[in-house]
């Protein structure tokens, strides 16, 4: 949503001062798969959620990058980038009430000289608690743990292993690197992509209740409940995340109250922030500004 805090209260402030409806797209909370997972959780089945794990590995740091996404004082780096979107999962799944944090990040490569990884437990106010970890150094690939369908949805060729590294390794300048990065931009590179055969996904998470592990996935939600698995499906999506429209219309029209509101978002900026802090001084971070997930 944005860099500080305050930054995030300005924009709340404004929008209400406004009277207008402010929604922050941090896109793969919006992903049927979670929201589904969420409403499995709210319906109470299972018991309430104890204990999250949510791991991702991808090639992020060597993909085309802008200058400032690789300078963290401008918003660059893993934690700020990809971050948002894993904590933004978590805290959906766990009710959003972050208690603290503690947490590591790595920053191993001088060339690109941000976080490209980190580590982080996170506890939350009704005793549940969540490990996150995030490599973006192209390596290992966590594609293959769903099957080789992609963050987008779309099926992904594991022989291209070390594409990304091998594009920096051809000598591409800034500028290069930059035209490159615009034509991933969002709407450019859609409009010349296969429609995805999937939900979009963003990595291993598996929700642990008292009764069930649930575990989202492209194509629905595994559910590991006492005497089986299963799978809940979902159909393939007609238009890709239309889910943040439809939540945008949806509060416009005041058919339901949004989840991904300013003081939602402010409160996701908020853990990626402790994260950073936490690293810095080698301990937790007791957090202030969070707030729960509409029921």
């Amino acid at each position: 949503m944005a860099l500080t805090l305050r930054e995030c209260q300005s924009m709340i402030d404004a929008a209400r001062a406004a009277g207008v409806t402010l929604i922050v797209g941090h896109s793969h909370s919006f992903d049927a798969p979670f929201l589904r997972a969420r409403q499995t959780i709210a319906r109470g089945t299972y018991g309430p959620v104890r204990m999250i794990t949510a791991l991702n590995y991808t090639d992020f740091l060597y993909r085309p990058r802008r200058p400032e996404e690789l300078d963290t004082a401008r918003g660059g780096g893993v934690v700020f980038s990809q971050g948002a979107h894993q904590v933004d999962v978590v805290r959906l799944l766990a009710g959003g009430r972050t208690k603290s944090v503690r947490a590591h990040v790595g920053a191993w490569d001088s060339a690109r000289p941000t976080e490209g990884a980190y580590s982080a437990q996170l506890t939350f106010d009704d005793g549940a608690f969540a490990s996150l970890v995030y490599s973006g150094y192209a390596h290992f690939d966590s594609d293959e743990l769903v099957s080789w369908i992609g963050e987008l949805g779309h099926k992904k060729d594991p022989a291209r292993y070390g594409a990304a590294r091998a594009a920096l390794r051809s000598g591409l300048t800034p500028a290069e690197e930059v035209a490159l990065k615009n034509q991933r931009a969002y709407g450019v590179a859609a409009a010349k992509a296969d429609a995805p055969v999937a939900h979009n996904q963003f990595g291993m998470i598996i929700a642990s209740c008292d009764r069930a592990d649930l575990r989202p996935l492209p194509n629905g939600v595994m559910v590991y409940d006492d005497t089986r698995s299963w799978m809940d499906e979902l159909p393939p999506p007609e238009v890709p995340r239309g889910e943040v429209i439809d939540e945008l219309c949806d509060a416009v029209t005041g058919v339901r109250s949004a989840i991904h509101s300013g003081e939602w978002a402010m409160a996701t900026l908020e853990v990626c922030l402790a994260i950073l802090e936490s690293a810095r001084s080698g301990r937790d971070v007791t957090l202030e500004h969070q707030v729960g997930a509409p029921t």
